[in-house]
């Protein structure tokens, strides 16, 4: 229970290990196509996704009435023009939009509906009032106060519509991304053409994926890749004559061979385990590309006791770096900070290539120490990026919206499980603030100051280590007990409770005496009685007595008085 007159703390949940990637996807270059291969990739890429698109809409207009005799019927459409397999294919890959847009559409609601309750909340007070306890207060001005009502209409309205859409089951759905739509509206800010802007439009929406089949020869029997290298593809029907082997199928000149993880794909493929192919087309580089992937199942689970025996690194993730502290099992500091810098200014490919180099040092420090696990926060800001929560600071949405947490943590899961370090994720509640008052000075000297972030590192793997962040004062000097005060018990890392608030403890704080509220209530004197006896001289004060006491006072003066009763009067 937090203090009197303070924000209560919310519960923190407990340290788990997260679970390892569920995939391995690999990429080659399909190097060395003739004109002609190029001209049937173009041609199946665009019949399928002509497919493709056709499927969704479908799927879209069943909404919540999908069921499995719909699904079997638009299969059976699609097997016509082009094969079975290719139907599974479009067919999956149709469920997996229409379940990814429900979920997008479902955060999307929780973002209003985050925004209309902020917006309500400081509207109902006086405007200039201050927030308190973590609560943003009124608006600055009535200017302001006018403008956020009609700002709370528009997204009132926004949320009526997107909820009967949900409990109608519509989604929106773009087949080529909606970033690229959206680009077509503004080429002049995208620097493209009209045709260089059409070409991706149409490459991006081209269907040239087909998924594994267990026991089948090669993993796949739509794209075909050998041991070797060699690609052949499954023509539709429709392209069925533009075939340069038998049983329909067309086979590529270029090889591939899959530098990264190789020898992990043909020994798949010999075994004829399921691997799913994708083709697609870069249009800025003009080169084509294959891409392998395949699900892990029946992965080795590490306990967390076991991660915690050697220790653990603690991870603060930052907006342009990675603040890294090693802590051993103990929860104590060891060595030296670290951090690791990244860029994530420019094309999506220069951040993904500078948040993996930034883990890679990482990994590459905490393997030299033998550390088997690597702490870091579950962080999820998607509540806290609306503006309707941080008002006027820009600036704070636009460092906590750069912070890379969906992609770090995806990418250092990954990285991890082939390094074979375990990932411990905590709760992020108070850590930076805890970390700062416990660890930052304590831990800075006069040539290595050490900062917020450090700091925060520290009280995360403090808390992956099952210790709280709080730490361990010294004891006090025999002669100053009672002026100074009892060393902090440490708690254990099974004790409930021990990142609360410590509670307040009434009375003395010595060792003699127990500290009884009651009785330091009782007798304590108000500072004017003490002022009055003070100028008066000492003056014995009486003696708060209960009610046994009085009783067995009393019956010991009885005793005297019969005892004495033949003495003076």
């Amino acid at each position: 229970m937090a203090e009197s007159g303070k924000k209560p703390l919310r519960e923190i949940a407990r340290p788990f290990v997260a679970d390892g990637p569920s995939g391995v996807s690999i990429r080659d270059r399909l190097k060395g196509l003739t004109p002609e291969d190029d001209k049937v990739l173009r041609l199946v890429g665009e019949h399928m996704g002509h497919l493709a698109s056709r499927d969704l809409a479908a799927r879209c207009r069943d909404g919540l009435e999908h069921c499995t005799d719909t699904w079997a019927r638009r299969k059976r459409e699609l097997t016509a023009e082009s094969s079975s397999r290719w139907a599974g294919s479009v067919t999956s890959n149709t469920h997996d939009q229409w379940g990814l847009s429900r979920r997008a559409q479902w955060a999307h609601l929780v973002s209003l509906d985050a925004g209309i309750r902020t917006i309500r909340h400081r509207l109902s007070l006086p405007v200039g009032e201050k927030g308190s306890r973590g609560r943003p207060g009124g608006y600055r001005s009535k200017h302001e106060w006018f403008h956020k009502t009609r700002r709370l209409a528009i997204l009132q309205a926004e949320y009526d519509r997107v909820r009967a859409e949900r409990e109608a089951g519509k989604v929106s759905v773009a087949r080529g991304g909606r970033r690229l739509l959206h680009q077509r509206h503004n080429l002049a800010a995208a620097g493209k053409t009209p045709e260089q802007w059409s070409a991706e439009w149409e490459a991006s929406r081209w269907f040239l994926t087909a998924d594994g089949e267990s026991g089948k020869r090669f993993g796949n029997e739509t794209i075909r890749v050998t041991p070797d290298g060699e690609v052949s593809v499954k023509l539709p029907v429709p392209l069925a004559d533009l075939a340069n082997s038998r049983h329909g199928r067309y086979v590529l000149a270029a090889r591939v061979g899959f530098p990264h993880r190789g020898d992990e794909w043909r020994d798949r493929i010999t075994g004829n385990r399921a691997t799913a192919y994708r083709i697609h087309l870069d249009v800025t580089r003009d080169r084509w590309y294959l891409d392998a992937s395949w699900t892990r199942k029946d992965l080795p689970v590490i306990p967390l006791n076991t991660l915690r025996a050697g220790g653990v690194v603690g991870v603060d993730a930052n907006a342009d770096h990675l603040a890294a502290w090693r802590l051993d099992q103990y929860g104590n500091p060891v060595g030296q900070p670290r951090r690791f810098d990244y860029d994530l200014a420019g094309a999506a490919a220069h951040r993904d290539a500078q948040l993996r180099h930034a883990l890679t040092r990482l990994l590459h420090w905490a393997k030299d120490w033998g550390v088997q696990a690597i702490a870091i926060e579950d962080l999820d800001f998607a509540d806290s990026r609306t503006r309707e929560k941080h008002g006027r600071k820009k600036r704070f949405r636009q460092l906590i919206s750069g912070i890379p947490t969906g992609k770090l943590r995806a990418r250092l899961l990954s990285m991890c499980s082939e390094a074979g370090i375990g990932v411990i994720v905590v709760d992020p509640a108070y850590t930076s603030m805890w970390g700062a008052e416990h660890w930052q000075r304590p831990l800075s000297t006069d040539r290595r100051p050490v900062s917020r972030h450090q700091a925060a590192g520290v009280a995360i793997g403090r808390r992956a280590l099952g210790h709280r962040i709080r730490r361990r004062t010294a004891p006090p000097p025999r002669d100053q007990s009672d002026r100074v005060g009892h060393r902090t018990a440490q708690a254990r890392p099974s004790d409930r409770g021990r990142e609360e608030t410590r509670p307040r403890i009434l009375g003395p704080r010595t060792r003699s005496v127990s500290p009884i509220a009651e009785r330091t209530r009782a007798t304590r004197m108000s500072k004017t009685v003490r002022d009055v006896r003070s100028a008066q001289g000492w003056v014995q004060g009486s003696l708060l007595l209960t009610d046994e006491e009085r009783l067995r006072g009393a019956g010991q003066a009885g005793d005297r008085g019969s005892a004495g009763g033949g003495g003076r009067r």
